[in-house]
């Protein structure tokens, strides 16, 4: 089977502009028509809370937010009450830093990170190591970009807790070798987090076969939502850990002394939820599963090298990082003596967004000594068209620039 961008492309309608060249598809995917239509459906025709009423609106409300738990349980190969839904990534990663470290962490406990987390799971770590006094080692980074992952077994001690890692670097696109670190963790008695919100929309993951303990994305990485998290955890470790937040329906019973919990994974979903947003994300996953992988993902994978091949061209042009055959569809580069928010801004005055910037991932960036990088992160709506017009731009933009 043969992927069809064309086809593809039509069930976005932001994309119906033309002069728009989206490759920033890193920070967050643009949503197909099923999705924008699915959040319509539920304010348009069964707005309701949920887990509380019995009548027809909010049963079908109820329902449908469920339904999503069971996608997405299909969809990583998870069990259904092992599936919470958050508002993103980040919250889903300091839920489980914060009920961990106030619950079960004592003073000089050990948290292995990397060099090249993003933001989100470095400052939630680092957060609670100075309220609990906890000391976090890093699993440094090579020259290429790749993990030292050497070094991980003297990094493991007694006092080691957890691993927290990214499946998928957001500023070099380098896939980490996971199976292999969670059965050297697990090897050790140390619990292992996945930050999933890159690899998500271009891995195949399941959460059984790789192991891992928990595992974290964000829906609006995978053509769903802002606002609709994931966080995926083992239902042993669900049973015995206390929620973060407190309030309606994640209890059982109250009286004037005391509460009970509610059952997984509702206990850890306090308040009123992102109802149209979860709907909407369970809408994404149906969409994305209703393309052929290997054919989708072959095409990207072509897209990618192409983009390669026509930056390699560029003189004064350096890539981050050098090796990026088994990457996925990310990469950074700086262009010789231009900053980079010009470029970007250039770029963007022919509908062309690029990121530039930090990336939320400073201690990837000071590996290789720099402040910024100009980054480029490809979809499966990108095409080579658009690849040309970003060289023809990048080239004008030089001249203008240098």
């Amino acid at each position: 089977m043969i992927f069809n961008v064309k086809k593809f492309i039509k069930h976005f309608p932001i994309l119906k502009n033309k002069k728009l060249i989206y490759l920033d598809n890193a920070s967050t995917t643009h949503k197909p028509n099923v999705v924008i239509n699915s959040i319509i459906d539920y304010y348009t025709n069964y707005n309701a809370n949920i887990h509380r009423a019995a009548y027809q609106i909010a049963e079908t409300a109820t329902y449908k937010y469920e339904e999503t738990r069971k996608i997405i349980a299909n969809f990583i190969n998870a069990d259904t009450e092992e599936i919470i839904f958050t508002k993103s990534t980040t919250e889903s990663i300091n839920l489980v830093a914060q009920s961990l470290g106030i619950n079960y962490y004592k003073k000089n406990d050990e948290i292995i990170i990397t060099e090249m987390e993003h933001h989100s799971n470095i400052i939630p770590w680092q957060a609670i190591s100075k309220n609990f006094g906890l000391k976090i080692r890093y699993i440094p980074m090579s020259n290429n970009g790749t993990l030292e992952l050497k070094q991980l077994p003297k990094l493991i001690n007694h006092k080691t807790k957890l691993i927290s890692i990214t499946h998928m670097s957001n500023v070099l696109g380098i896939i980490n070798p996971i199976e292999k670190i969670i059965k050297t963790a697990h090897q050790n008695n140390v619990e292992v987090l996945v930050d999933a919100a890159q690899s998500i929309s271009h891995l195949k993951i399941n959460v059984k076969k790789i192991d891992c303990d928990y595992l974290a994305f964000s829906g609006h990485k995978i053509m769903g939502p802002t606002g609709v998290g994931v966080l995926f955890a083992k239902k042993e470790i669900l049973n015995n850990l206390p929620p973060l937040l407190n309030g309606g329906h994640m209890i059982k019973e109250v009286t004037m002394d005391n509460f009970t919990y509610n059952d997984i994974p509702w206990k850890f979903e306090a308040g009123t939820p992102n109802i149209a947003q979860v709907i909407g994300l369970g809408a994404a996953i149906n969409f994305y599963n209703s393309i052929d992988n290997k054919s989708k993902n072959l095409y990207l994978k072509n897209l990618n090298k192409y983009l390669v091949k026509k930056l390699n061209e560029i003189p004064d042009l350096k890539i981050y990082p050098d090796k990026l055959d088994k990457n996925g569809p990310v990469l950074s580069f700086i262009i010789k003596n231009i900053h980079g928010y010009d470029l970007a801004k250039l770029l963007d005055l022919n509908g062309i967004c690029i990121r530039s910037g930090h990336h939320c991932a400073q201690p990837t960036l000071k590996k290789f000594n720099l402040q910024s990088l100009n980054r480029i992160s490809l979809y499966y709506y990108n095409t080579k068209k658009d690849i040309d017009t970003l060289y023809f731009h990048l080239k004008k933009a030089i001249e203008i620039l240098s």
